[in-house]
């Protein structure tokens, strides 16, 4: 299989929002997050960050 980058245009809104997902949560881990995408929204959030230390939560 030959890897080919993808045109965001192109997308549709849900493979946007699973795109839009792993491009943040891939930068929260150099900060020591770690994402969880929700399946429902929770408290308005679409995804959780819990941070390696424990003590911080965020709600995306």
């Amino acid at each position: 299989m030959e890897l080919r980058r993808i045109s965001y245009s192109e997308l549709n809104s849900r493979q946007r929002e699973i795109f839009n997902f792993q491009k943040v949560a891939a930068l929260l881990a150099e900060y020591g997050f770690n994402c969880i995408k929700l399946s429902d929204d929770w408290q308005s959030a679409d995804f959780l960050a819990y941070h390696k230390d424990g003590k911080e939560t965020l709600r995306v």
